[in-house]
């Protein structure tokens, strides 16, 4: 790989973002990869803004991103505010789930029109409700996004890599469901 590969992973807390990392982290590393990661927190303990930064390559120098490649954005409007660190080629993956708030809401069709003026490729994805319906909790969606990404070649990470990183990062009594997410991702066809 000649340059690092960037991903931001928006949303807010209480989703999984620390989580994602670390099974991100652990993929890239078990790779053989160099890899740097970022924690930027907002009030994520009370549903606020939180996003991280991993970047992994043969030599990364720095943990910050100010272009990514990929951008995992866990809730939709979240995906908006990562999109300050996103450049012409960058992928955008949405689960398309809004955290309740107060005041202004903004619709997904809003979103798209944001990304699409630049020019932005992005896919929305019902992963909390597809994580609900076939595995009774939506707590698996980051997972399931994760499955996707990798099948579709938006990760490149090698399979054996997410499944290493998943055991040796989710505890014991919740891999089997952690994997039947996963799995769950890698087969989903937008």
């Amino acid at each position: 790989m000649k340059k690092p590969f960037n991903i931001i992973i928006s949303g807010v807390g209480g989703q999984g973002l620390i989580t994602l990392l670390q099974i991100l982290a652990e993929s890239a590393f078990y790779h053989g990869f160099d890899v740097k990661t970022s924690e930027l927190h907002g009030l994520s303990q009370r549903g606020g803004s939180v996003s991280v930064h991993i970047r992994f390559g043969n030599k990364v120098y720095s943990p910050m991103i100010r272009k990514a490649d990929l951008i995992l954005a866990l809730e939709m409007q979240e995906s908006l505010s990562a999109s300050l660190f996103s450049q012409k080629d960058t992928v955008f993956v949405i689960n398309e789930y809004q955290t309740p708030t107060l005041g202004d809401v903004v619709s997904k069709k809003q979103i798209e029109n944001n990304l699409e003026k630049i020019e932005r490729k992005f896919s929305f994805i019902k992963a909390n409700e597809i994580c609900q319906k076939e595995l009774d909790n939506n707590v698996y969606a980051g997972v399931f996004l994760l499955g996707y990404c990798l099948s579709k070649g938006k990760i490149p990470l090698k399979e054996e890599d997410m499944i290493f990183a998943l055991n040796k990062v989710i505890p014991k009594k919740y891999i089997v469901s952690n994997l039947k997410a996963f799995e769950l991702g890698k087969k989903y066809e937008t």
